[in-house]
């Protein structure tokens, strides 16, 4: 394993955006939300990932000069068409438009298709967090899940983030599959086995090969359960937004799809929390935290790093591959 400082790894990631084709401050508000999975301890969609947007950067499958172009622009409701632009700047931005209208208006949701993927969901909760507003986010991404007792992908991960500005702040963020593709491809890239129940093969049957469930399928979450949650989120995304289906999402681990654009939706709710209670100013977010405490437990996500904040000399581990395909990068975009 590497060790790096959190600030050398968004100054590398940043400049080898840049030396893409993507314009400075959208290259440092995606190499922030890519380091800031790391720092979280999330390796599988962090500078893991980033040879990948690369890879598709060069081959066309990302536009690096795309613009958001406004669809709809209602008090309450904005949408963007992404221009097959990176996800991780489309996704913040959005979450800060969806911050601006809640503040006035109490309630806003911001739609982005034809973007790509984003990184870590729970991510863009924060903007909505730092503003003492609730944040939800969905988006979709290829198809690696079948229709709970189907035989066919049909639904992406379908990952759903949360957060409640408690003290520490409460972030739910996760997949609806029973494990986050980019935790497969970390696996395969390692060596290492999968834990059973994860994944199926292509022709349906169970497998703990990494390189197999990358071919093949993934569990949802919990049976039927994950499977409704994820038609929740394809529904939200992909159906509503567009203008892409899971199923024909080109999938950023295969190469030969590089050139092809994966016109991923995402979808950011805000909702100011001050306005959502019947009684007034209250305790209750403080009381309930307790309660958890008490019971043995934490609230979920409590224990992450604002990424609006990250402290520069934080250190970050990752894996030897990945920091040899950075170096190896570098020195084909020729940044020292």
């Amino acid at each position: 394993m590497a060790q790096l400082s959190v600030g050398s790894a968004i100054t590398t990631a940043a400049g080898l955006l840049e030396a893409t084709g993507v314009l400075r401050q959208r290259a440092e508000v995606t190499a922030r939300a890519i380091v800031a999975s790391d720092r979280w301890g999330i390796g599988s969609h962090g500078l893991m990932r980033l040879p990948f947007y690369l890879s598709r950067l060069q081959a066309g499958g990302i536009n690096p000069k795309a613009e958001l172009k406004i669809v709809t622009d209602l008090p309450s409701l904005v949408v963007f068409d992404g221009d097959d632009g990176l996800g991780h700047w489309q996704l913040h931005h959005a979450s800060q438009v969806a911050v601006e209208r809640a503040m006035i208006n109490g309630v806003a949701a911001v739609g982005v298709g034809r973007s790509n993927h984003c990184g870590a969901l729970g991510i863009y909760v924060w903007p909505m967090i730092n503003r003492g507003l609730v944040g939800i986010a969905f988006s979709t991404g290829p198809a690696v899940m079948p229709p709970w007792g189907g035989n066919k992908v049909l639904l992406s991960t379908s990952p759903l983030a949360a957060g409640i500005p408690t003290s520490p702040p409460t972030v739910v963020d996760l997949a609806t599959s029973a494990v986050a593709r980019g935790k497969i491809q970390a696996k395969a890239q390692a060596g290492a086995e999968l834990e059973p129940g994860w994944a199926f093969t292509k022709d349906g049957g169970p497998t703990t090969d990494a390189k197999q469930a990358l071919a093949g399928m993934l569990a949802p979450l919990g049976g039927a359960k994950g499977y409704a949650l994820a038609v929740l989120v394809e529904s939200l995304t992909g159906m509503l937004i567009g203008p892409t289906l899971a199923k024909n999402i080109p999938d950023m681990f295969a190469a030969d799809q590089d050139g092809l654009p994966q016109q991923i939706s995402h979808f950011v709710i805000a909702i100011d929390a001050a306005k959502l209670s019947v009684d007034g100013a209250n305790t209750r977010t403080q009381d309930f935290k307790e309660h958890v405490k008490l019971a043995g437990g934490r609230l979920p996500g409590s224990n992450r790093v604002n990424p609006e904040t990250l402290d520069t000399t934080d250190e970050i581990m990752i894996t030897d591959q990945v920091l040899e395909q950075i170096k190896s990068w570098s020195a084909k975009l020729g940044i020292s």
